[in-house]
Order: structure tokens, then sequence, then C-alpha cells
């Protein structure tokens, strides 16, 4: 987070993060598509359209008194790609992890998850997160519960879960405003925030 206090600006860091093919550059194309700024989001992507290093994009609201904006990113979930992956996530005030709901990749969903926990340490438990289970119109689901059991969901802070269909853009406006949300519960509890009023 940066806080400029002589422009009355605030930027935001979010980073949707999850297995490859699990609907990130879908989910966040969708949410540039709702605030009607689908030109404005940078996708570098390979020739078969798979996300190379990460999707790029701001989105900016403002009122009387502050400006925010929200610099949003996604990791690509290429395996090739790992490196780049610790680089996208510097910084960041809060995550979407994106899973694939679908039965026969359940346990790379699970991979994907310690390998963002391994990036961050004990830092994740405060972390603001917010776990978006994607594809829920597919047939052969997981049970979300399954997975949080599985990952130990009540020892983090910060968290919460919400199902989506990114492809027709369900629940994902419901995500970013959740993440939000958690970020800045997250930043008054830290006092930072509440310096401000």
């Amino acid at each position: 987070m940066i806080i400029d206090q002589l422009t009355r600006s605030i930027q935001l860091k979010i980073c949707y993060f999850g297995p490859a093919m699990s609907g990130k550059t879908t989910s966040i194309r969708s949410l540039f598509n709702h605030f009607g700024k689908k030109d404005q989001l940078t996708s570098i992507e390979s020739t078969v359209r798979r996300t190379l290093f990460f999707d790029y994009g701001t989105i900016d609201f403002e009122n009387q008194q502050w400006h925010l904006k929200i610099h949003l990113y996604s990791t690509t979930g290429q395996d090739f790609y790992i490196i780049t992956r610790p680089v996208t996530l510097q910084a960041i005030d809060g995550i979407i992890f994106v899973a694939d709901s679908q039965q026969d990749v359940y346990y790379r969903n699970l991979t994907s998850w310690n390998e963002l926990c391994n990036y961050f340490d004990d830092a994740i438990i405060n972390l603001p997160k917010l776990i978006a289970f994607n594809k829920q119109d597919l047939p052969d689901k997981f049970s979300p519960s399954v997975f949080l059991e599985n990952i130990n969901y009540f020892k983090f802070k910060n968290i919460a879960f919400k199902n989506t269909i990114a492809l027709n853009s369900e629940g994902i406006l419901d995500c970013f405003e959740e993440i939000l949300s958690l970020v800045f519960k997250h930043l008054y509890k830290s006092q930072i925030v509440a310096a401000l009023q």
C-alpha cells in the first residue's frame, strides 16, 4: 500500500493466484469488463492465449477526499514460468486465490495453495485473502468444505471464500468487493487507515 497525503491518494495491489487454467485471466477480464475498462487490461500471452507472465490493469475510485487506485495482477499458472510468480506477488495487499473446482484437478489446487503459502511463510496467516471456487457451472465438482479442511482454513485470519463462474462473471464482483473489505479491515486494525481519518 502506498499512501500519499499530499495528493490524497491510496494505492493498493491485489493479485489473482492459482493453478493453471483455473480461470485467473478470465476472472480479471470479467472484472475489467464490469467497470467498462476492458481495453485497460494488459495481458502478456503465448500464441495459444495462455498467460506468459501476468495480466495487469488499474481500477480507480475517487470521492471528495481520496483517490483510490487499485493495481490488479494475475500470475501465470504455467509452471514453466514459475520464476515470475514471486516477483508478481511482491508488495501485495491482498490475494484472490482462484481454485479450479473440477474434481480431477483437486490436488493441483492444493499444490498451488501450498506454493502460495511457502512464498509468504507466517505472513500468509494475516495477509488478506479470498478463495474463489471457480467453474461452479461444471459437473463433478469437489466440495469447497473438503478443500478448506485440507488447508486448515480456520488457522488463517483475514480470509473468506466465494463460488464463481468467471465465464459469465458470476461472483466476480463479489470477490473483488470482499477482498477490498478484508484489506481495509486489516489496515484499519493496523491503525494505518484510522490515522487517515
